[in-house]
């Protein structure tokens, strides 16, 4: 089983590709708040309907102070595909090796219609200005999830 972040965790350092391959770090964000959010795979239905919620609410999120920044485990040219195709703006890095998913406990056992599996675990982060965790949320419905977010953050 990995191991989960709590609130207070320091959230793990990590420096990844985006969809141009420019390599982007978690300390890019020190002194901001964060939303750190791990999805399965582009393209697919679910995470095509998060990343459309995420871009819909960018806005608002970036009103309250809030940058987004959604990891999963897709090479560079899906992402900029994935990107183009829904018009992401925000960053989308790739973890195809998973190491980043494992450290943050997004990528693990999970069930997928009743079976266990090894794959993603959507889980979505708050990363505080000082790099802590405020908020670790595993197994997050595709579905409704930004706006539950939006009603869930701290003022």
């Amino acid at each position: 089983m990995t191991s989960r972040l709590e609130p207070g965790d320091t959230a793990p350092a990590f420096t990844l590709p985006d969809s141009e391959g420019k390599p982007v770090s978690l300390s890019d964000y020190l002194g901001k708040s964060v939303v750190v959010y791990f999805y399965p795979a582009a393209s697919t239905p679910g995470c095509t309907k998060q990343a459309c919620d995420f871009r819909d609410s960018l806005a608002q999120l970036n009103d309250l102070g809030y940058e987004v920044v959604g990891v999963s485990p897709d090479k560079q040219e899906k992402l900029a595909k994935f990107r183009d195709a829904e018009g992401l703006t925000f960053p989308l890095l790739g973890d195809p090796d998973k190491k980043v998913l494992t450290e943050w406990g997004a990528f693990g056992e999970k069930q997928n219609y009743g079976r266990t599996v090894q794959g993603v675990i959507r889980s979505t982060f708050l990363v505080g200005p000082d790099g802590k965790v405020v908020k670790a949320m595993y197994n997050v419905r595709a579905t409704g999830h930004v706006a539950k977010l939006l009603r869930e953050l701290p003022a």
